[in-house]
């Protein structure tokens, strides 16, 4: 499992770097981005979706014409139209997610950028975002791309993650904390 992960990484790494190098060329970044963070949404909120993109049952005929009509269906820009093709001829639909992960990377590094996430028990309003953005973006001396998420079990707090560095004030992770201590006392 590990050998494929790397294989997947490095084939996604790869592919990342190619339609970043075409996307500048083109003067298209923003748009082929945009295009492919919509598409990460649909993987994300469709199993159906991430089915076809992963499934070695649906031959390459149906690969192409199903990512094509997405393609379509959305109104994507015609670099990443192309792309889609392409992986979808090669039978590589199922690395998807990790070349878009990587293609966000390669953008954020290429613009001076540091991603980070934030997670909270809540869904957070546009202004305590850009607050955390804000925070974030300071303590990482960078323009900030926030990602956010809900995750009921937090309890309260947020949980913010810059790179490997993790900051949890989540009521979840203090009462664990209380816990741990008062089982040390007793």
């Amino acid at each position: 499992m590990a050998a494929t992960s790397a294989v997947s990484s490095g084939l996604a790494s790869r592919y990342a770097t190619a339609l970043f190098e075409l996307s500048k060329e083109q003067d298209a970044t923003d748009p082929v981005l945009a295009d492919l963070q919509g598409l990460a949404a649909r993987i994300d909120e469709s199993e159906d979706l991430r089915r076809l993109i992963s499934s070695p049952l649906v031959n390459r005929e149906q690969h192409v014409a199903a990512i094509e009509a997405l393609a379509e269906r959305i109104g994507m820009h015609g670099l990443t139209r192309k792309f889609l093709g392409a992986l979808a001829q090669n039978r590589r639909l199922f690395a998807l997610p990790q070349i878009i992960a990587a293609f966000r990377e390669t953008v954020a590094r290429a613009r001076g950028e540091v991603d980070a996430e934030v997670v909270s028990a809540v869904p957070l309003d546009e202004a305590e975002l850009e607050a955390v953005r804000r925070s974030v973006s300071t303590y990482a001396k960078a323009p900030v791309n926030l990602a956010s998420r809900v995750d009921p079990s937090l309890l309260g707090g947020l949980v913010v993650r810059v790179g490997s560095r993790m900051v949890d004030g989540s009521l979840k992770n203090k009462l664990q904390h209380l816990e741990t201590s008062l089982r040390g006392i007793s």
